[in-house]
């Protein structure tokens, strides 16, 4: 049975606070009930938040910790609040942030507080779509309310009062058509962040890519990774943990970029993070120290090999992540090639290697051997390692039917994704670099591969053949 909104009361409602909705405490509510467009009653207070008001907040709103300090506690008038709005709509501008607080602040007595919500914010979008911004005071300018005494409770309240009264003669042409979706529990609608735009979220497909989240001036603040994306996003604004509920608050764009499959969009999602360091994404951002194995010719004309710690991928013999490892491959090659360990950098003093496991040195590092045979046999042993890294395909699902992912890896090392016509057949293994978009090889995109290979057979891998 659809709400007959002449006969419903509507608590319109603003509150001040120390902060936003996690740590914040509520410094003064103001609440009016309005019914057929006509007030009912008003309760306003101060409130003692407790804690010390910071000094920005005091600039904005005024309110300092002197006129709190005999003010009641929320404790003291929660029952009041309670009674005062029960049977009626919440109201508010961007009422996800004067909901939280009550919503906290009434579990913190013990005292669950369930609503119907309604924004002004969204309900301004759609019913007067196309204003330079949405909030209070520059919607009611735009619109001729007056609005004196901006970010005090009561002041904020009665001129939301006059835009929520607007706002019904507006829908009330489509018979409230708007204010009811809004209230329809079963469409979560009031539940998304007001300045959202509503087409963001319509836009999302249910498919695996990685989504993005952004700020007012549209810089990324988190990106993640989905099998739906829909699915994912919607999860996000409807938590209600206190960094969710942040996260949403800051959102005002919402971006996506389908993958096709989960592998390709755990990649794409470790390349964003990596480079646009997003502020709500926690892993991945700390630089992880590569090791690589490297060859240059030093002063003498030998061709020698040596461990480069680096924080970013070069051509090398070798990327590792481990000091360790990046030795212990050293060392083989080393023993298979009868390398010299000084020449190696496996030992830096003494003029005659004398590493406790290589023994098979020819001499070079004591001259009784020729540069040009021992540089002859560094070569070899250099092509031999890099022909032992494999270069494959991984393929996948596709963002169509009639196409599937490629995920390039040469030598060993992810080189990046793309896509191909499923009808399309390559010819030679050369050729699928020309189709992906190239992406860093970091520590994160290696143990992403890595888990891949566990958990899979081999039967979408399509490997270089090797000359």
């Amino acid at each position: 049975m659809k709400q007959n909104i002449d006969d419903t009361t509507f608590a319109i409602i603003d509150v001040e606070t120390t902060g936003g909705v996690s740590k914040g405490k509520m410094t003064e509510v103001c609440i009016i009930l309005v019914k057929n467009k006509e007030i009912q009653d008003t309760f306003t207070t101060l409130i003692n938040p407790g804690c010390l008001i910071p000094t920005t907040i005091t600039a904005l709103t005024g309110i300092d910790n002197q006129m709190v300090a005999s003010a009641p506690s929320f404790a003291e008038v929660a029952q009041e609040l309670y009674d005062f709005t029960k049977d009626s709509v919440f109201v508010a501008h961007n009422v996800n942030f004067d909901f939280g607080f009550f919503k906290k602040e009434f579990a913190a007595v013990g005292i669950t507080y369930l609503r119907k919500k309604l924004c002004t914010v969204r309900l301004s979008r759609k019913l007067i779509p196309g204003l330079p911004s949405y909030s209070l005071g520059r919607l009611t300018r735009s619109i001729g309310i007056e609005l004196t005494g901006a970010h005090r409770a009561e002041a904020d309240t009665r001129a939301t009062v006059k835009l929520f009264n607007k706002l019904l003669e507006i829908d009330a042409i489509s018979e409230y058509k708007a204010i009811l979706k809004a209230l329809d529990v079963t469409s979560k609608e009031a539940t998304l962040p007001p300045h959202l735009p509503a087409e963001d979220i319509t836009a999302l497909p249910e498919t695996p890519g990685v989504y993005f989240f952004k700020n007012k001036a549209k810089k990324m603040i988190y990106v993640g990774k989905a099998k739906n994306i829909k699915k994912r996003v919607l999860s996000h604004l409807y938590a209600k943990v206190s960094k969710e509920i942040a996260l949403a608050q800051e959102t005002h764009h919402i971006d996506f970029e389908q993958t096709g499959n989960e592998l390709t969009a755990l990649l794409l999602e470790s390349h964003h993070i990596i480079k646009h360091y997003p502020k709500y994404n926690k892993v991945q951002k700390r630089p992880i120290t590569t090791f690589q194995i490297i060859n240059y010719t030093n002063r003498l004309g030998i061709l020698q090999l040596a461990i480069g710690k680096t924080k970013t991928t070069t051509n090398s013999i070798e990327t590792l992540y481990s000091n360790a490892l990046a030795i212990e491959h050293l060392e083989q090659l080393c023993q298979e090639y009868e390398l010299c360990p000084r020449y190696c950098s496996l030992q830096s003093q003494g003029s005659a290697c004398s590493h406790y496991k290589i023994k098979k040195c020819n001499g070079i590092c004591q001259d009784l051997e020729d540069v040009q045979v021992y540089n002859k046999r560094v070569q070899e042993a250099i092509y031999s390692f890099q022909q032992q890294q494999n270069s494959y395909v991984i393929k996948g699902k596709g963002r169509t039917a009639c196409e599937v992912s490629i995920i390039l890896i040469e030598q060993g090392q992810y080189k990046g994704f793309g896509f191909v016509d499923a009808q399309e057949s390559i010819a030679y293994f050369e050729d699928f670099s020309n189709y992906i978009t190239r992406y860093k090889s970091t520590y994160y995109t290696t143990k992403i591969l890595q888990a891949y290979h566990k958990k899979n057979s081999n039967k979408d891998i399509l490997t270089r053949a090797r000359t």
